[in-house]
């Protein structure tokens, strides 16, 4: 079997000189530099409001949440996909639902998940 990739970062020496930079200042957390990065984001993308998360998990959960999920509801996904999408599902009380990717894109199979639904 061939393993597919998860992914490959770009990261150039002017990122290394700003995480060091980080590393060694009293702001390792929530400091200007969180600022800086959420605003500059809303100005790239337009959007209003802007809210970083430490990790994509971290993220999904509070997307769950913010849409009101939590116990007695689904979460139809694949899994494959990072657990994240799963266990993001879990501790919000929630359950998640599979449906197979389809082999020629590696996405989650659409003409599947009705049937899912329940």
């Amino acid at each position: 079997m061939r393993p597919i990739s998860y992914g490959r970062q770009y990261i150039d020496e002017e990122d290394v000189r700003e995480v060091i930079d980080v590393l060694r200042s009293d702001y390792l957390t929530q400091g200007p530099k969180v600022e800086e990065f959420e605003r500059k984001l809303g100005e790239y993308t337009g959007a209003r409001y802007v809210v970083s998360f430490s990790n994509g998990t971290a993220a999904l959960h509070a997307a769950y949440f913010a849409g009101g999920l939590g116990p007695e509801d689904e979460i139809i996904t694949t899994p494959n996909t990072f657990a994240a999408t799963s266990n993001a599902a879990l501790y919000i009380g929630a359950k998640p639902v599979f449906v197979d990717i389809e082999p020629e894109t590696g996405n989650i199979d659409v003409s599947k998940v009705e049937e899912k639904i329940t």
